[in-house]
């Protein structure tokens, strides 16, 4: 798998912009623009932030799927939900 092409194609599915990215995953720009722009290397620690970022598990960044991005965002939609309903609060 692509890094580079992954993050690109997720934040096009999202609308989102890299710098977008880089701030709410708290990561530096140039981070973000080196993976994309010079295909250097990166860590997992960095994917995950990523991931954060974008609201996804890392199992969902390394598993690319075919659902369009408004189907993908009902599934995030839907997925905050079942969070919210079944979440354990505290007593």
């Amino acid at each position: 798998m692509n890094i580079k092409n992954r993050i690109l194609t997720l934040c096009e599915q999202r609308y989102m912009s890299l710098n977008k990215l880089a701030e709410i995953s708290c990561l530096n720009q140039s981070t973000l623009q080196n993976i994309i722009s010079r295909d250097s290397t990166t860590t997992v620690d960095t994917i995950e932030k990523v991931c954060e970022g974008l609201n996804i598990t890392l199992a969902d960044f390394f598993t690319e799927s075919e659902l369009s991005a408004e189907a993908l965002e009902e599934l995030r939609i839907f997925k905050e939900y079942l969070h919210y309903k079944y979440m354990v609060k505290d007593k």
